[in-house]
């Protein structure tokens, strides 16, 4: 082959750009430069790459470190494809989506969303308009941003806007229960690379504390029973602070405006905008 950069002890032969493209994973973290921040981060948990480029991770990347006499990555995991229709997207087919065009109009938090929670790490997955714009209101219009708007302007409405302490009865034993046991599960999910099954964990927790509040209705109950009212907010903020946190990773901007609306050092709701404005279909 007469490509490729010639190999400075053998003029028979020529690499190319995947050889010094691995070596940049040990020689970042310090590879015969600094062996403590290697000793650190070497070798690694997992590489995460995608599946058309799994033999150069897992035959020539292995053959080098074996040559080097260093230990392999833990876990290779390749991950699918995003298609549109049954076609992967490509330049030559004309059928790319540009994320950059969708954070313009929607935000990266909703896309980071959307990419996260449809797609099953292993599979392909399919993109669409249309699925993005269902996800976008369901998930996070109708569900995690409208469930701020409820219990911030329920608490500000009836209760000077000062959250009120957590309190149990009853009631609250089923999604206690839930709140509870939720970081536990998203840990045990993420461990297994179900990043999209971790995503739905946390918001069937966002939905049911909007049916929560529905059937508990501390708008009524403020009216005959306030500690009852306060206690049903009380426990709808700490679900809803404890779904922005674990989904922080996934949405860090919207997700940290939760916890500050939510975390006050005083305990008083800070004003906020919607998080999630509603997508119109019929505008588009």
């Amino acid at each position: 082959m007469d490509w490729g950069i010639e190999i400075p002890f053998d003029k028979d032969y020529v690499t190319y750009v995947w050889f010094d493209a691995l070596i940049n994973y040990i020689s970042i973290p310090g590879y015969l430069s600094d062996e403590k921040k290697f000793n650190k981060w070497w070798p690694a948990d997992v590489h995460l790459i995608g599946k058309d480029i799994l033999t150069t991770h897992s035959v020539y990347w292995s053959t080098m470190l074996f040559s080097l006499g260093l230990p392999l990555p833990k876990t290779i995991f390749a991950h699918g494809w995003w298609l549109t229709g049954q076609d992967k997207m490509s330049k030559s087919l004309g059928n790319v989506v540009d994320p950059l065009d969708l954070i313009e109009q929607y935000g990266v938090d909703a896309v980071r969303f959307y990419l996260m929670r449809e797609m099953i790490l292993g599979q392909d997955s399919n993109f669409s308009t249309d699925s993005f714009i269902k996800c976008y209101n369901d998930d996070l219009a109708n569900d995690f941003g409208n469930l701020l708007n409820r219990v911030s302007g329920l608490i500000t409405k009836n209760h000077s806007g000062i959250i009120p302490p957590r309190t149990q009865s009853p009631a609250e034993d089923e999604i206690g229960g839930l709140i509870g046991g939720l970081d536990a599960h998203v840990y045990s999910l993420i461990s297994v690379f179900k990043v999209n099954d971790a995503i739905a964990a946390i918001m069937d927790l966002v939905g049911k504390l909007n049916k929560y509040i529905e059937a508990q209705a501390p708008w009524k109950l403020a009216k005959t029973d306030l500690p009852a009212a306060e206690r049903v907010l009380a426990t709808a903020a700490f679900g809803l602070l404890t779904s922005a946190r674990l989904l922080k990773p996934v949405m860090p901007t919207k997700c940290q405006q939760v916890i500050d609306v939510l975390s006050s050092p005083d305990g008083k709701i800070q004003t906020h905008t919607a998080l999630f404005p509603r997508i119109e279909v019929e505008k588009k």
